[in-house]
């Protein structure tokens, strides 16, 4: 499967190949082995090079999906309509009750929304602080939020439930 991603601003290709239980994996032509599962919903363990990360995945409006790691937020987009964008109705919106996240260690330092609230993909929910970066923690769908289980000045640990969205 060969697919053209667009990273904060940069286009890359990136191919994946089934190889045993795993899957090769070659970034704009650099080989590399990557082992990847999905270890919660939107949560993915990913060994790549020898080295593990866990990637957190918010689906926005329009196609495009935040990924956190290692402290860092970035903005994607498969760019191949016929690989993302012919999946569904064109957006990446989750489907169903979700259980949002905590993707890494910190402390909330707002909460947005409250139980009972109509929330559109992509709003806001609340922001957690980790290494001393905010990071606004987005609904992954249209719905309802159903309960927030964390106030402003709690400490949560990485994959803590911050809150539900029906």
């Amino acid at each position: 499967m060969k697919y053209e991603v667009r990273v904060s601003g940069k286009t890359h290709i990136v191919e994946f190949e089934r190889h045993g239980d795993g899957w090769r994996a070659r970034l704009d032509g650099q080989p590399g082995a990557a082992d990847l599962a999905e270890i919660a919903p939107n949560i993915f363990s990913v060994l790549l090079l020898g080295r593990s990360y866990q990637v957190y995945l918010t689906p926005s409006p329009g196609g495009q999906v935040q990924l956190q790691t290692c402290g860092f937020e970035f903005a994607a987009e498969v760019v191949d309509p016929r690989s993302w964008r012919g999946r569904g109705q064109g957006t990446a919106e989750a489907e169903g009750r979700q259980q949002i996240a905590a993707p890494m260690p910190g402390k909330v330092v707002r909460v947005l929304v409250q139980a009972g609230n109509t929330v559109e993909a992509g709003q806001g929910l609340l922001v957690v602080e980790a290494m001393k970066m905010q990071n606004e923690i987005r609904s992954p769908k249209s719905g309802t939020v159903e309960r927030v289980l964390v106030t402003e000045g709690q400490a949560v640990n990485a994959g803590e439930a911050l809150c539900v969205v029906a």
